[in-house]
């Protein structure tokens, strides 16, 4: 089987869990190299304390039919970045695809807190998390993704611009963050469009991250048992399904005509024709602003 991504090296910051285990298993099945960095390995767990880790995800990448390959990095440390950049320089030549999934604040942020009443440690270490370690990672790993035309650049984020400029989210500084990494991508798709490069933000739906379903007391197998409490739930979605988002982009050759905007799973799905893993192709965003945020009762006829 010809695999549309053979030949093609990918960086997949953030990669230990959720959106980026995703991504990055699905690079592999079109036939990528994929580097995977993260702070959570077998040996040491970052302070999610959480069992998934880099090794992990390589081997998963692996076994899809690429090859994963595991870097510790801490995106927040410019000397950590710069080493890998090196290594991926030395070792392959190329950077075909980096995709910025770095975000490590999910217990960070307290949901409807005004910011005066926010803990403020927390919430600048949020915004560090969320938004310096993107711009560290670009920093040092664009002029190589520049030596070859064609390149892709991913800002992975939560909410579409539409939705997240007319949207108040969570809280001020989760707001911030993720508007943030949205603009992200429009400010790289002017700077990397004139250099044979594209740059776009993309946005999973209500995904079923690791997290999410241990949050909901489920697992994968019975996801569905959360509608019993969440019937909005139903409209959820795996973390393939981004991936298989990320994987369609990185193997269009015209890719360039979606430079500096933001995408998501659902919308993509429309655009290059993949599924999610049960066959659905679920349409997240637009259900949340037709159905839940309309006050409707749940229901996803339509939408998946």
């Amino acid at each position: 089987m010809v695999k549309p991504l053979d030949g093609k090296v990918a960086l997949v910051a953030g990669a230990s869990r959720g959106a980026g285990r995703g991504i990055a298993v699905e690079l592999g099945a079109a036939g990528a190299t994929v580097y995977v960095t993260g702070r959570s390995t077998r040996q040491r767990r970052s302070e999610y304390d959480r069992p998934e880790t880099l090794e992990d995800t390589a081997d998963l990448v692996t076994e899809a039919g690429g090859q994963g390959i595991a870097v510790p990095t801490d995106h927040l440390e410019p000397a950590q970045v710069k080493a890998l950049v090196d290594r991926i320089d030395k070792e392959q030549g190329r950077l075909d695809v980096l995709v910025n999934d770095i975000w490590g604040a999910e217990k960070l942020f307290a949901w409807d807190a005004p910011v005066w009443e926010h803990d403020l440690d927390n919430g600048l270490r949020l915004l560090r998390l969320a938004v310096d370690t993107h711009a560290i990672t670009s920093h040092y790993a664009l002029p190589l993704l520049l030596r070859h035309p064609g390149g892709l650049v991913v800002e992975m984020t939560d909410g579409t611009a539409d939705y997240n400029r007319d949207t108040y989210r969570v809280s001020f500084f989760y707001d911030l963050a993720k508007a943030a990494v949205l603009r992200m991508a429009f400010a790289l798709g002017h700077e990397l469009g004139p250099r044979g490069a594209t740059a776009v933000a993309v946005t999973p739906g209500w995904m079923r991250s690791e997290i999410m379903l241990d949050v909901f007391g489920v697992t994968e197998d019975n996801w569905r048992d959360a509608l019993d409490t969440v019937p909005h739930f139903a409209i959820s979605e795996t973390p393939r399904y981004v991936g298989r988002a990320v994987a369609a982009l990185a193997a269009d050759p015209d890719v360039a005509r979606h430079n500096g905007t933001s995408l998501s799973s659902g919308g993509l799905a429309q655009v290059y024709g993949f599924t999610d893993l049960d066959g659905s192709r679920p349409d997240a965003w637009r259900y949340l602003v037709e159905i839940q945020d309309a006050g409707k009762p749940a229901d996803t006829t339509g939408y998946r």
